[in-house]
């Protein structure tokens, strides 16, 4: 027989305009008793939910996180109310029997037995980090599109500036972009635009000049162009904004931003939207392979009949899991602090590039999560042995003088095998 958790408490189904609550009140001999209510979701109509809530006694809600509905009832009623947000998947009603009101009552059902999986709703001074951290990674994702554009638009127009410069967009390039919007193929001086070449790109000056001559740049790529780069001008000058403010808002975490910074390839910014993300409560997690899968780095298990399936790993953690790849590329490539870049090496030899990568990526995020719980810098336990195979300080070199001892000391009883030995 399941056991009752919650005597009390309320299922809601949320819609965009509207939700339904169903109150399951249930007694010591385990009959139910249901009530039940739809609101809209005007601000006057949820504080009459609450109320209702209250009113009834009732202090627990699980709901459904249906897109971003969920967010409004839940900011209203966190304060003094207990709220469950479950993924949708954990509380399905029966196909062909669904409905608001049946939906509301089955989530109430399931919940009372303690049967639904809550959800990971970190406190609203880190929900509000996460959202100005998302919000900056759109924005440079904004910026990537209009980056691909400019290149479209350079191919079009014969600049092919992108096949001998590595970046297209450095000072050289930009310098040299401007120079050719600014003027047309028959006003083209290579003079002046050798000029433009910076220090670094000096040795391929004349592959350069090369990739330009020729060029025609039309009305409509010439506007494309122009508009496009200013509109990477704006979105820089956001980024900054966005940068600025999380650094305001991540202040009171600043010890822990300084000890995830601490390990290779993370540096301050991506330590903070890593906490932006993951939180700065560890125990909300029951260990690190919970968060590695709550992150979307776990590999699948996926076994039948002695056959092993694909084992790739989840789609959750769109935001963190990106974030931890492109540390991980960075870790791998450090020659200051070469531990990941090690290991990287002994997984690529038996599994490749790829999962080499996903590999790394999981053991930073291990060793974020104890970094945060012990709050200690990065220290691997077996840093010392990794990066010195030759180094055995602290190991026993058994023998027949101490071994007895040994295994004594680590807890085994050894009366037995002396006996053993002796009658022997």
């Amino acid at each position: 027989m399941m056991k009752l958790v919650y005597p009390i408490c309320c299922g809601v189904d949320v819609h965009k305009n509207i939700f339904v609550a169903t109150i399951v009140s249930t007694d010591d001999v385990g009959i139910a008793n249901y009530q039940q209510k739809s609101f809209s979701t005007i601000n006057y109509d949820i504080k009459n939910f609450h109320n209702w809530l209250i009113d009834n006694n009732c202090y627990h809600v699980c709901m459904e996180s249906t897109g971003k509905y969920w967010i409004p009832i839940f900011n209203y009623l966190e304060t003094d109310i207990d709220v469950c947000l479950t993924h949708p998947k954990y509380v399905r009603a029966i196909k062909g029997k669904k409905t608001d009101k049946k939906d509301s009552k089955w989530i109430a059902d399931l919940y009372k037995f303690d049967l639904v999986r809550n959800s990971f709703i970190p406190p609203k001074d880190i929900r509000e980090l996460r959202e100005i951290s998302r919000y900056r990674f759109k924005l440079v994702c904004m910026k990537s599109s209009e980056k691909n554009r400019i290149q479209n638009s350079m191919t079009v127009s014969n600049i092919g500036i992108a096949s001998i410069l590595s970046d297209p967009f450095g000072k050289t390039a930009t310098e040299i972009i401007s120079y050719l919007l600014t003027h047309t193929s028959e006003s083209f001086d290579e003079k002046a635009c050798r000029k433009l070449i910076k220090k670094g790109a000096k040795a391929k000056s004349n592959d350069i000049i090369a990739a330009i001559n020729g060029y025609t740049i039309e009305a409509d790529q010439r506007l494309k162009m122009e508009l496009a780069r200013d509109h990477l001008n704006y979105l820089d000058e956001m980024i900054t904004k966005t940068e600025v403010e999380l650094y305001i808002r991540i202040k009171p975490y600043w010890h822990l931003v300084e000890l995830i910074a601490s390990m290779p390839g993370m540096t301050e910014i991506s330590a903070t939207f890593t906490l932006a993300e993951i939180g700065i409560d560890m125990s909300v997690f029951e260990d690190a392979k919970h968060l590695i899968s709550w992150a979307g780095l776990a590999p699948a298990n996926n076994e039948s009949a002695g056959k092993k399936k694909s084992v790739k790993i989840g789609k959750a953690g769109q935001y963190i899991k990106p974030l931890l790849v492109q540390c991980a590329l960075a870790a791998v490539k450090s020659k200051k602090e070469p531990y990941f870049a090690v290991k990287y090496q002994h997984i690529k030899k038996r599994r490749g590039h790829k999962k080499a990568v996903i590999a790394i990526a999981r053991m930073m995020l291990v060793c974020i999560y104890h970094m945060i719980s012990e709050e200690k810098p990065f220290n691997p336990t077996d840093y010392t042995e990794l990066m010195d195979p030759h180094h055995h300080v602290g190991k026993v070199a058994l023998n027949e003088a101490n071994v007895f001892a040994y295994l004594q000391q680590q807890g085994y009883d050894i009366s037995l095998i002396k006996k053993n030995c002796n009658d022997n």
